[in-house]
């Protein structure tokens, strides 16, 4: 949720046009890229990850939990 409001926050320096926007855009588009992609590797990768390599250490050791 954090991410998202920052997110949303930054949209008026996306799409500013007057004195500096030269510089707060090309910022603006990076941080909300980095926000975006650590939420999704957060949410969906890391999760998967971690439950596939559970899986194949179980099958490993033969150890159930």
């Amino acid at each position: 949720m954090t991410a998202l409001t920052t997110a949303l926050g930054l949209l008026p320096l996306l799409y500013a046009d007057g004195t500096g926007s030269e510089v707060q855009r090309p910022l603006a588009l990076v941080v909300m890229g980095g926000l975006v992609s650590s939420t999704l590797v957060t949410l969906l990768i890391i999760p998967s990850l971690y439950s596939f390599l559970g899986t194949r250490l179980r099958a490993v050791t033969g150890k159930n939990k």
